[in-house]
């Protein structure tokens, strides 16, 4: 089974906006890395658009959009959070938040009315941003003498690793940044070579 080590994300911040009926559907789109920089950017548009009805919104983070969320702020049950979260996951993104702020223009749009809103509104924020392709990396910490680095070092050649960091003593430790997808191979390569070790 082949391993995914790629994950989409935005690029960077965008706006999305939709009006209906005199309602006015702002949409904010953010590249998040963790839940605690979510609850950051809704109160920075809680503050910014205090006077507005709803802030309603969603997110997917983790490489496999394990951890998500939809919010509906008070709009019927699934008229809001969900059509948002929709447009995430129909655009195959992680690591994303969207924010849609709701001006009430004093008609009511009805569940699909609202349905539609939210979702048109998410899917301008995406539109108006580019999306990006990073590498999931994964690292390993290795342990040698100092006579095995000409070893160590076809290694890191061989399978074009990063050294994120190392200490070069009598006695070696180097920790290696590489692609997801050949983490096994470079470790049953490792296990091969009986004076490196695998911390």
């Amino acid at each position: 089974m082949e391993i995914r080590d790629t994950y989409f994300t935005l690029r960077n911040n965008s706006e999305g906006y939709y009006k209906e009926k005199g309602s006015k559907f702002l949409a904010f789109a953010f590249q998040v890395n963790d839940e605690e920089e979510i609850k950051e950017r809704l109160a920075e548009l809680r503050k910014k658009f205090y006077d507005a009805r709803h802030h309603c919104y969603a997110y997917v983070l983790g490489f496999d959009g394990e951890i998500y969320r939809a919010n509906d702020d008070g709009e019927p049950g699934h008229s809001a959070g969900d059509p948002i979260l929709g447009q995430i996951r129909s655009n195959n993104l992680t690591n994303t938040l969207i924010v849609v702020v709701r001006y009430f223009g004093g008609t009511k749009l009805g569940v699909s009315g609202l349905i539609h809103a939210y979702k048109t509104a998410a899917a301008d924020a995406i539109a108006n941003n580019s999306i990006e392709e990073n590498l999931i990396l994964s690292e390993i910490t290795i342990r040698f003498d100092y006579p095995e680095i000409n070893q160590v070092m076809k290694l890191i050649k061989d399978f074009d690793l990063e050294i994120l960091k190392q200490k070069m003593e009598i006695s070696c430790e180097m920790k290696l940044g590489m692609r997801l997808s050949i983490k096994e191979e470079v470790e049953s390569r490792i296990k091969d070579m009986p004076q490196i070790s695998i911390n």
